[in-house]
């Protein structure tokens, strides 16, 4: 969308949001970075380098993360190195030099790899240790980091590469959420890169690119290979390595402070890297299928993508709206900022609409006595109200969104918009609890998750289960990227009770078993096995106010694919996931644990339940634990180097009977390069703006029956 085909209403009110958020001050980002004990007992360690090297292609990213530790002491310490959890991201590579060489990690269920780590640190050999501490952070050990030496490590993690309306968001995800009271009690992060920082991504699609940009990252610099592959570089420049003091100065050996120009080059990791690329407008809908079979006898495994045509009508009728804003601690720093957004909000409701305020922190808070007619004289009174508030406590989630849903009307079209970081700390905090709430009334909820190391399990169960769609968002997202992706979720019809049938061919274990709702623009990601050759029929089935529709496609499978092995370990975490929300939802049972250690040690994936281990080679031999990851990343990389020497290749498989009938949904405009960032508020406000500036109205479910 061109600045020209926005109305001089709506520029007005974007704009104005914009620089209020961009006035207000925003609260201080923790980083990912080393841990030291919060009291100071033991002297830092230093991060010496940090590179980053990403490749997205065929719906998919690769992260690489290589760091060098220092230790700058006279003794020899551990290393931890922690950062947040990526969305959908699974850990499939931890590597320690050892001797100047690479040991790639193991899996083992999370208390045999401690087991492993601690015997191994105690007889004083070098080892090490990735875990994950739930849905919030990845933590490395490292051990030794030798008396004045470095360690270098590498880490490798998978995650799917979704489009929305056309346009691709990739997040290296470095600021820490600060939800886990007890973690930051005890430790501090030594967030700085003393030596070098760089950051490098290669964007291979089939599909032409007509922009890129990195909202938080104006020094980024992105161009375009002959053959179509967008290549993104930035660091700081190479410094000599120097430790950083409280005070942000750098201690030089022979004394004094550093000057400013060097100074520019330090890097601290406290600004997530958010990657936007813009597909060409045009372009037809399809389904992509990837997949990987090693032999005609072999089980497969695949990813189909399917990408609706933009067909979806707008909804016009009118609604009633509440707003439910967490005002714990957490939200400290932020809660004016968030007044004056409603405010933006609720002055562009038109006369026939409702609106209510909901806020909550160690219980709930109705602001209004009901819905209200949104006149000028109940918004200007709920609005002072709302000012007058402080954030602090807790946070009672259930309470907030329980009150939020109440008092329905049965006669008129409902949504509720939740802004939260979903870390329910007070009153009822399980899955399944929120999951009844929300499935005993009728209405779409629209959450916006805030920040990394928030509790998106339990958010994302919440919409999905209401058939509603939850955004998360950082503090270098774009604000017109993330408008542009949000608008159309409600402003148009949408696809409910979505779901696909593969006949013709075998096909078991797919993931997700419950696909919900899609929204104009959305894709579907179905992950799944199958076994043969030959032609399948794929139909999707779905309801669009209240009515069938059925959509359908044939193509074939391949009896060998090898050139996406990794699309194994991506089934594997899907699988992963819907066992991990079983156990949020209906509590922890023996079975279900076994089955995720079950599948993070086949296929070399980092979960709850699951670390990945480092010791020497022949220690592994000694241990008796196969090298299944290692051998698995070799073929893996070499799949990769082969795909990297040839040109993209189109996945697409509908086109001679294709599925949908017209364009995929896009939206144009725009330029390439890197520019413009605002505060996690003043983002969700945006969005919550748009929800009601373009009168979008998603009828409720009870319109559909």
């Amino acid at each position: 969308m061109s600045a020209q085909q926005i109305s001089p209403l709506r520029k007005a009110v974007l704009l104005g949001v914009i620089a209020l958020a961009a006035i207000l001050a925003a609260s201080q980002a923790r980083a990912a970075g080393l841990l030291r004990p919060s009291d100071g007992s033991l002297p830092p360690l230093e991060i010496r380098d940090h590179a980053v090297s990403v490749v997205i292609e065929d719906g998919y990213a690769v992260t690489t993360v290589e760091q060098v530790f220092r230790n700058p002491n006279g003794r020899d310490l551990e290393a931890i190195y922690s950062f947040p959890v990526p969305e959908k991201g699974a850990v499939a590579e931890f590597t320690y030099w050892i001797d100047g060489q690479p040991v790639t990690g193991e899996v083992l269920a999370k208390e045999k790899a401690r087991k492993v780590y601690e015997d191994q640190k105690a007889a004083g050999n070098e080892t090490a240790l990735a875990e994950q501490d739930g849905y919030k952070t990845f933590d490395m050990a490292v051990w030794p980091v030798r008396a004045g030496g470095d360690v270098r490590i590498r880490l490798a993690y998978i995650q799917p590469a979704h489009l929305d309306t056309g346009i691709g968001r990739f997040v290296y995800p470095l600021e820490e959420g600060g939800v886990d009271e007890q973690r930051l009690a005890f430790w501090a992060a030594e967030d700085a890169v003393t030596g070098r920082f760089s950051f490098d991504l290669a964007l291979r699609s089939a599909h032409p690119v007509e922009a890129l940009r990195l909202p938080a990252h104006p020094q980024a610099v992105a161009a375009r290979d002959p053959d179509g592959t967008w290549r993104v570089h930035f660091d700081n420049g190479a410094v000599p390595a120097q430790p950083v003091t409280e005070e942000g100065t750098v201690s030089l050996s022979e004394g004094g402070t550093v000057q400013p120009a060097a100074l520019a080059s330090l890097f601290r990791l406290d600004t997530d890297v958010v990657v936007y690329w813009r597909l060409a407008q045009g372009l037809p809908a399809s389904v992509e299928l990837i997949a990987h079979k090693e032999a005609a006898e072999a089980r497969g495994t695949f990813m189909l993508v399917l990408t609706p045509a933009d067909d979806l009508r707008p909804i016009t009728a009118g609604s009633d709206w509440s707003f439910v804003l967490d005002k714990s601690g957490s939200m400290s720093g932020k809660w004016h900022t968030l007044a004056e957004g409603v405010n933006q909000g609720l002055g562009q409701l038109r006369p026939e609409d409702r609106f209510r305020i909901v806020t909550f922190d160690q219980a709930a808070y109705p602001l209004t006595q009901g819905f209200l007619p949104a006149t000028p004289e109940h918004v200007q009174r709920a609005l002072a109200d709302l000012r007058a508030l402080q954030a602090d406590n807790g946070t009672n989630l259930y309470a907030g969104l329980n009150t939020g849903l109440q008092q329905l009307d049965a006669d008129r079209t409902s949504a509720v918009l939740l802004v939260t970081d979903g870390v329910a700390n007070v009153g009822e905090t399980r899955q399944k609890a929120f999951l009844d709430m929300v499935g005993r009334q009728d209405v779409r909820l629209f959450t916006f998750i805030m920040g990394n190391s928030a509790n998106r399990p339990l958010l994302e169960a919440m919409t999905r289960e209401s058939g509603g769609t939850a955004l998360s968002v950082s503090n270098s997202d774009d604000v017109m990227g993330a408008v542009l992706s949000a608008t159309g979720k409600v402003t148009h019809e949408a696809m409910h009770g979505v779901e696909v049938e593969i006949s013709g061919i075998r096909t078991a274990d797919l993931a997700p078993g419950r696909m919900g709702s899609l929204y104009r623009g959305q894709q579907l990601m179905l992950f799944g096995h199958y076994w043969g050759e030959g032609p399948a029929e794929v139909t999707l089935r779905a309801r669009i106010s209240g009515k069938p529709v059925t959509y359908r496609t044939r193509f074939d499978f391949a009896a060998v694919a090898t050139a996406n092995p990794e699309i194994e370990r991506l089934w594997a975490f899907a699988a992963i996931e819907e066992k991990l929300q079983e156990i949020e939802d209906f509590g922890a049972k023996a079975d279900i644990e076994q089955a995720v250690v079950d599948l993070g040690v086949e296929f070399g994936l980092v979960t709850p339940y699951t670390s990945m281990v480092v010791v020497r080679e022949e220690v592994f031999h000694q241990l008796g634990m196969a090298r299944a990851n290692r051998d698995r990343l070799a073929v893996e990389q070499q799949a990769r180097e082969q795909r990297a020497a040839q040109a993209v290749q189109s996945k697409r498989v509908d086109q001679a009977q294709p599925m949908f009938q017209g364009q995929r949904s896009s939206y144009g405009g725009g330029s390439g390069g890197g520019s413009g960032s605002m505060d996690l508020l003043g983002l969700v406000l945006v969005l919550l703006l748009v929800a009601v500036l373009w009168t979008a109205r998603e009828p409720s479910r009870r319109r559909k029956k």
